[in-house]
C-alpha cells in the first residue's frame, strides 16, 4: 500500500508513525481497568476500618472526616465516570462534568490538609500519635494539585488530558493501599521500609503507565515523564521531611494548635 492510500487513521494508530498517538484500541479497557485497580486498593486499604467504626468497635471518627471521605470518594466516583464517559463517546457530558470536577478538586485540596491535622490532633497522647506523618498527607495533596492542575490546563490535549488525570488520581490512592500493607506487616522504621510501605503499590501502577505506552507507542509521553518526575520530587519531600527531626518539632505544635 502506498503512502497516499494509507488511511489517516493507521498513521495515527501506528506506534511508529513519528507522533505520541493520542489514542489506541487498548485505551478504553486500560483506563477502566486502572480505575478498577484504584477502587480495590482504596476499598481494601479502608473497609476493614470502616466495618469496625459501624460495628462500634473503634472510637468514632471526628465529622471533618465524613466531608474528607466523601469529597475523595467523590473524586474516583467522577473519574470512574468520566473513563466511562469516554469510552461510550459521551465527550459532551465529559467535559460538563469536568468542571465539578475541577470545583470537587478544590474542596479537597483544602479539606485534606485541615482533616489531617484534626484526626492526627484526636490522636494526640495514644500510640497511633505520629506528628511527623502530617508531610505525608501534606505533600499527597500538594502532588494532586499539580497534577490535576496540569490536566486542566492541557484538558484539549487529550493524551496528555488523560494521562496527568491518572496521575493524579493514583498519586492520592496511596493511603488505601498503604494501609493493607500495614495489616500485612509490611512496616519498618528506616527510609527504605518507610517509603515501600506508603508507596510501593502506587509507584507500580505508575510505572505500569509507562509500560504501557511503550507496549502501545513505543515511547513515553513527555507529559508522563514529567508526571513521574512531579511525583518521585513529592515522595522525596515527604520522606525528608517524615525523618527530620525539626520536622516532627514543627508539626507536633501545628497539630496540637489544630
Amino acid at each position: 500500500m502506498t503512502a497516499s492510500t494509507t488511511s489517516p487513521n493507521v498513521h495515527r494508530l501506528r506506534p511508529d508513525a513519528g507522533q505520541f498517538a493520542p489514542n489506541h484500541p487498548w485505551d478504553r479497557n486500560f483506563f477502566l481497568l486502572y480505575a478498577g485497580l484504584i477502587w480495590f486498593g482504596i476499598l481494601a486499604g479502608f473497609g476493614p476500618e470502616i466495618v469496625k467504626h459501624v460495628q462500634g468497635s473503634e472510637k468514632p471518627y471526628p465529622p471533618i472526616v465524613h466531608v474528607h471521605a466523601a469529597a475523595f470518594m467523590g473524586w474516583l466516583a467522577l473519574f470512574t465516570v468520566q473513563i466511562l464517559l469516554i469510552r461510550t463517546k459521551r465527550v459532551a457530558i465529559h467535559r460538563k462534568l469536568g468542571f465539578a470536577m475541577i470545583g470537587l478538586a478544590g474542596v479537597m485540596a483544602v479539606v485534606g490538609p485541615v482533616t489531617a491535622l484534626i484526626a492526627d490532633h484526636a490522636k494526640i497522647g495514644t500510640p497511633a500519635y505520629d506528628p511527623a506523618f502530617v508531610a505525608i498527607q501534606f505533600t499527597d495533596i500538594i502532588g494532586f494539585v499539580g497534577l490535576i492542575g496540569a490536566a486542566v490546563a492541557f484538558r484539549k490535549v487529550s493524551q496528555i488530558h488523560k494521562r496527568l488525570a491518572l496521575l493524579s488520581t493514583l498519586s492520592i490512592a496511596d493511603a488505601g493501599f498503604a494501609r493493607w500493607l500495614f495489616a500485612l506487616g509490611m512496616t519498618g522504621t528506616d527510609l527504605l521500609q518507610t517509603w515501600t510501605s506508603l508507596y510501593v503499590c502506587t509507584t507500580l501502577l505508575i510505572l505500569g503507565v509507562g509500560a504501557y505506552d511503550l507496549i502501545t507507542r513505543r515511547r513515553l509521553h513527555p507529559a508522563y515523564l514529567v508526571g513521574v518526575l512531579w511525583i518521585a520530587g513529592i515522595q522525596t519531600t515527604s520522606m525528608a521531611l517524615y525523618f527530620s527531626p525539626a520536622w516532627k518539632a514543627f508539626a507536633d505544635r501545628l497539630i496540637t494548635q489544630a
